[in-house]
């Protein structure tokens, strides 16, 4: 199976989804989906059939207004059921709303709240060295969400503590809902900062190949003594020149010529990937 073009097929599922339930945040769920594939589908211990083993490797997406993508990526899996969620996505009382909801199967904790998802999961792996255990913690931020303080309290506390066993993605797609993020609130030289935090960080040009995700994934496994930052730079909306580095597709629902063309371009971009 190739995971680049299986993102693909992903994506379509997110666009039916958000279409479904008529909201989405549907540019960064298009930047995200390559590295939740390279988790789910290459690196992390995770399954339906072990989410109550204390040794399974935990997942928290921090950025969970992405969530249409972890939907899209858990059904795939087997946790949840994908007709169902399209059925009652985003409708009343039902469980299958626009952030993680950890009633659902395979969800760790709610977040969308943004600036959470790495503090808790510092608090995992450092349970984790406590008792001894093999698994790993992992969490995906967005870098307009680094604009949060508690996001720095969580860099600070997992160095400290020499949390190896922590491993943060960094969604830099250079977008947030109020326009480029190096001019609502710039975290860059970011690089420099994590370092200077006491984080080994692994910077993935093309983040939107699952390849070269999953590689810095494995790689932060071999890191001792720190955690491991890695900085994926994505793209806003990929996979459709419609979408692209568009803030204006932050949060969006295609009308039907607008889905037309986003799935044309979806078929056009595998068949190039299928081809490389």
């Amino acid at each position: 199976m190739d995971l680049n073009l299986k993102a693909y097929e992903l994506r379509k599922d997110i666009v039916d989804i958000i279409m479904a339930g008529g909201g989405g945040h549907i540019g960064g769920d298009m930047s995200v989906i390559e590295i939740l594939t390279a988790l789910y589908y290459d690196r992390m211990n995770i399954s339906p059939d072990n989410t109550d083993d204390p040794e399974r490797d935990r997942f928290v997406l921090s950025k969970g207004h992405c969530m249409e993508a972890y939907y899209a990526v858990l059904a795939d899996r087997g946790f949840l059921n994908l007709n169902d969620i399209k059925d009652r996505y985003s409708k009343y009382q039902s469980p299958y709303i626009g952030h993680p909801n950890n009633k659902l199967k395979g969800i760790e904790m709610n977040s969308g709240s943004l600036g959470h998802g790495l503090s808790v999961c510092v608090g995992m792996a450092l349970a984790g060295k406590k008792n001894n255990s093999r698994y790993r913690v992992y969490t995906v931020m967005g870098d307009g969400e680094l604009a949060e303080g508690s996001v720095w309290e969580g860099f600070m506390a997992g160095a400290h503590y020499g949390l190896d066993n922590l491993c943060t993605v960094i969604d830099k797609n250079n977008l947030q809902i109020s326009g480029f993020t190096k001019d609502v609130m710039s975290s860059d030289d970011l690089n420099e900062k994590l370092t200077a935090f006491g984080w080994n960080v692994i910077e993935v040009e093309k983040g939107n190949d699952v390849y070269a995700v999953a590689d810095a994934l494995k790689k932060a496994e071999e890191v001792k003594g720190k955690p491991t930052a890695v900085i994926a730079h994505t793209v806003k909306g990929c996979g459709s020149l419609l979408m692209e580095n568009k803030a204006g597709w932050h949060h969006k629902v295609p009308n039907s010529e607008e889905y037309a063309r986003i799935i044309s371009d979806f078929r056009l971009r595998a068949e190039e990937v299928h081809h490389e």
